[in-house]
């Protein structure tokens, strides 16, 4: 029981080190949706 607890152990440190690995060096592309938004004079600082 010892041993599968260990095993199951160091297969989860392996997967977390392997997922860290990968968002590490993800290239997230940037947004590039246009957004334009209507500010009323109102809000606007005098």
């Amino acid at each position: 029981m010892r041993r599968l607890f260990t095993l199951a152990l160091v297969g989860l440190l392996v997967a977390v080190a392997g997922l860290a690995a990968y968002l590490s060096t993800w290239d997230i592309p940037a947004p590039t949706a246009h957004i334009e938004k209507i500010i009323p004079n109102e809000r606007l600082p005098r």
